[in-house]
């Protein structure tokens, strides 16, 4: 095994320090849950659009991506490129929306609008797909840099986790976006300088690389075909645009952002900076796939390699001195930007959406305690997991937790479309969406996957030709539509609710219509 060389360490070491150096210059300023939690309101656009970016960024990205593009075509990527056309006609109303109505948690927007039950299941929702996506990081990252340095994989989880716990707990949300800011910069350096080098590697350069993975069918965007059973651009298509719906709508690490603004315009230009430059970022590193796709055509490559092995395999064998080890340093930063902003996060909602409710009106000295003691037990917590999911291996406890995300967090978006654009639906009829969207979700996941018990694979649930048989990716559609559907019409057996208008699209339009209408005669009043 290949280790790095001291310089190459020596960076590592700089590039961690300087991370944990943002975390103490920050640590005064954290005296209420206000500063902790939002940074009092006080980020610039561009600081909060860089953190964006380094939290949809993390080292599944770095890894994942470079695997996809090796060992298939461009079509993960259609996800990614679904977010800016459905932000761009939603952000306008989503971001004065939330910074209106909620103090902190993105979850209280569904209690006000559906009540209890709602906020419950969608910030547990939260919880579970967090915590499964940082025991993922986590693992990803530890088993590359185990890999590539010779370190001790365990000792490796550990080591950044309780470095990530620390950043976060001292500084809060404000260490966490100046530290993302950093972290965006070597992240977008350390992709172009990754593709540079391997496009200049391959016998012929660039235009052979696109000539090349052309004709082997490693570009483009297909199957083209009208299939749900199988990954297509459809299929992608469809789970893009409810997952930027979820994403950008509901999901508390994105909605936290908007608070930390200084105005709604700030949080708006902040969100579409985010994702401008987020999609470029998916389509290069999925592009460092393909270009390593040629290469090692013309090299000679180890048998039995996984895909996501790839890259990591190139960085430690390929790149020179010092270049290693700041491409390993934007690596270990795609994985801080994304794991300490969860942490953060999931601080906030355990405080705004279960402390406060069983401990109402506790000083806020408290509160802000409570979240820091959250962000230790999280980080521990997704510490763990890592390490259980190294032992157990692919189908151990991380699997299990996937498992349970797939079957009780469907139709977020749903509930959230349902609530912003239909003043008829009510509690009642979106609790038995949930419910009908709960009990279909578990139905395809349970008739569609099959688990080993030792005597071979087989569904726990066969019901012959009745199983669900189209892609997994449209659970991702069909449990929205189904809490959407079955919540409206169920919505009309009971009485039609009293709503806050600030809750509604329709309430921010007639907002917009009356400001806009007020701007236009102060304008007229002025010119005469």
């Amino acid at each position: 095994m290949e280790t790095l060389h001291i310089i190459d360490y020596i960076i590592i070491f700089i590039s961690l320090a300087v991370s944990l150096s943002v975390g103490l210059r920050f640590a005064k300023k954290q005296n209420s849950t206000d500063s902790y939690f939002a940074a009092g309101g006080t980020i610039p656009a561009w600081a909060i659009g860089m953190s964006l970016l380094a939290t949809l960024v993390s080292s599944v990205t770095f890894l994942a991506y470079p695997g996809e593009g090796f060992s298939s075509n461009w079509i993960l990527l259609v996800q990614g490129i679904m977010v800016p056309l459905i932000l761009v006609g939603m952000i306008w109303f989503i971001v004065p929306l939330y910074r209106k109505v909620i103090g902190l948690s993105t979850y209280e927007y569904f209690e006000k609008r559906f009540g209890s039950f709602a906020r419950f299941y969608s910030s547990l929702a939260f919880i579970l797909t967090h915590f499964s996506k940082m025991g993922t990081v986590f693992f990803l990252l530890a088993l590359a840099l185990a890999n590539m340095t010779g370190a001790n994989t365990f000792a490796t989880i550990w080591v950044i986790g309780l470095l990530i716990i620390a950043i976060t707990l001292l500084g809060g949300i404000e260490a966490v976006i100046w530290l993302d800011v950093i972290q965006g910069f070597m992240l977008i350096a350390g992709g172009i300088v990754c593709l540079f080098i391997i496009m200049y590697s391959v016998e012929g350069g660039p235009a052979a690389v696109w000539q090349i993975a052309e004709e082997h069918g490693k570009t483009g965007f297909g199957p083209y075909e009208w299939n749900f059973t199988k990954l297509t651009f459809v299929v992608m298509a469809l789970n893009g645009i409810f997952y930027a719906i979820q994403k950008y709508g509901t999901d508390q690490t994105i909605v936290q952002r908007y608070l930390t603004a200084r105005t709604d315009k700030g949080a708006v230009r902040a969100s579409l900076m985010g994702v401008l430059l987020t999609v470029p970022l998916w389509a290069l590193f999925m592009f460092i796939g393909t270009a390593l796709y040629v290469f090692y055509l013309q090299h000679p490559l180890p048998d039995d390699m996984r895909p996501d092995a790839i890259f990591p395999y190139f960085i430690n064998t390929q790149l020179p001195i010092g270049v290693t080890g700041l491409i390993l340093s934007a690596l270990i930063a795609a994985a801080i930007s994304s794991l300490d902003s969860d942490l953060n996060c999931l601080a906030a909602v355990g405080v705004a959406d279960y402390y406060k409710r069983f401990k109402p009106n506790r000083p806020d000295a408290e509160y802000l305690k409570v979240g820091k003691w959250i962000v230790v037990g999280s980080g521990l917590g997704a510490i763990l997991i890592a390490s259980l999911y190294l032992s157990a291996g692919e189908e151990g406890v991380l699997g299990i937790v996937f498992t349970l995300y797939s079957i009780f967090s469907g139709g977020i978006a749903g509930i959230f479309l349902l609530g912003l654009f239909s003043a008829r639906a009510n509690k009642e009829g979106l609790n038995i969406g949930i419910i009908s969207c709960i009990v279909f979700t578990t139905y395809a996941f349970l008739s569609s996957t099959a688990f080993d018990f030792g005597s071979g694979k087989k569904l726990l649930l066969d019901l012959g030709d009745l199983n669900f048989t189209q892609h997994k990716y449209m659970l991702g559609v069909y449990s929205h539509l189904i809490v959407i559907v079955v919540g409206y019409i169920a919505s009309l057996f009971f009485p039609k609710p009293v709503l806050d208008k600030n809750l509604l699209y329709s309430g921010w339009l007639e907002t917009h219509r009356k400001e806009k209408k007020a701007r236009k005669a102060a304008e007229e009043m002025y010119t005469h």
